[in-house]
């Protein structure tokens, strides 16, 4: 038996565009959209939806976790990324909560490779030896074939980068909640196994969801077992690592650099010194951003809704408890 008229409300800070692509998809779902956060309220007891498809536009300040995940909220709140810490812990008997976990996987692995390259290669002294008009012909490139590459966190986005960092001829070993033996890995690790990883590592990517067992997951002690010459790239969420002691190795020169996607404070403050270090890459939480990402995700939450409709299992449910 299948849900007739569906009722959506579509949280964005420019939903035309999925509107127009709901209509088409899935004509008889009655749409509204929800462009304010403070909004919120009126609009969850006007249109009473049964699903909020939610990406946050504005940022953690004033998102209104409390509204959409209290009683008058959805019974089913979709979120358009692949992070959920900004909803806090949920009672799942309540309300459903999906996301779209793989949307941006392949664009954060380019973006891992990216920022391992530009070490590799020694991006930032080619420039300048082409800034000073210098020949230097006893330069030589550091290959990534036979490296040591260590993913934290072995999601879809870890995966991808497995998939990627086995093209490059890498040695590949990460870290899950449930160790077992993955395609593209060579070796999968329990989380706690961290410690006696570090120093094997020439790159480390971390890419876990920030939840209280992964908040500080990584600090001064762990930057003080990686290899001086170790790259880390950073494409979780801000708070995963301790930012004191990650500016500390890095200005300390305890590892090599680092690509950081995410940071504890966002946006950046001008007065971070993190602005002053020559040795990152730094950007602003854009690892995952695409062009069309958006519709992409959408896409994924349509698919959803139609299995919704069917009184399907939903795909991409997330658990409370674990945060993914």
């Amino acid at each position: 038996m299948t849900k007739d008229a569906p009722r959506v409300i579509i949280m964005n800070d420019n939903p035309g565009p999925m509107t127009a692509r709901l209509r088409q998809a899935v004509p008889e779902a009655e749409v509204a959209e929800l462009t304010r956060y403070e909004d919120t309220e009126r609009m969850l007891a006007e249109f009473r939806p049964d699903v909020v498809y939610s990406i946050k536009f504005a940022g953690n300040e004033g998102f209104p976790t409390d509204l959409l995940m209290g009683p008058e909220g959805p019974g089913w709140v979709s979120v358009g990324g692949s992070g959920c810490d900004h909803l806090g812990r949920w009672d799942a008997e309540q309300t459903t909560v999906t996301n779209s976990a793989g949307v941006a996987a392949h664009m954060m692995a380019e973006y891992a490779f990216g920022c391992a390259l530009h070490f590799s290669l020694d991006i930032e002294g080619l420039a300048r030896d082409k800034a000073e008009r210098h020949w230097r012909g006893s330069r030589l490139m550091t290959s990534l074939k036979g490296k040591t590459l260590l993913i934290v966190g072995l999601g879809q986005t870890g995966q991808a980068v497995a998939k990627r960092a086995q093209a490059f001829g890498m040695h590949v070993i990460g870290t899950r909640a449930r160790p077992e033996p993955m395609e593209n890995l060579d070796e999968v690790h329990a989380a706690e196994d961290l410690p006696k990883l570090w120093g094997q590592a020439d790159m480390i990517v971390v890419s876990v969801p920030l939840l209280p067992s992964t908040r500080g997951l990584i600090g001064a002690e762990d930057f003080a077992a990686m290899k001086p010459s170790a790259v880390l790239v950073d494409v979780s969420r801000g708070g995963v690592i301790d930012s004191d002691a990650l500016l500390e190795a890095l200005q300390a020169r305890r590892i090599a650099g680092a690509g950081l996607d995410v940071f504890a404070e966002e946006p950046l403050p001008e007065e971070s010194p993190f602005w002053d270090l020559d040795n990152i890459i730094l950007s602003p939480h854009s690892s995952g951003v695409y062009e069309g990402w958006d519709l992409n995700s959408f896409d994924m939450f349509i698919e959803n809704l139609k299995r919704w409709q069917k009184g399907e299992t939903l795909k991409n449910i997330v658990d409370p408890g674990r945060g993914y």
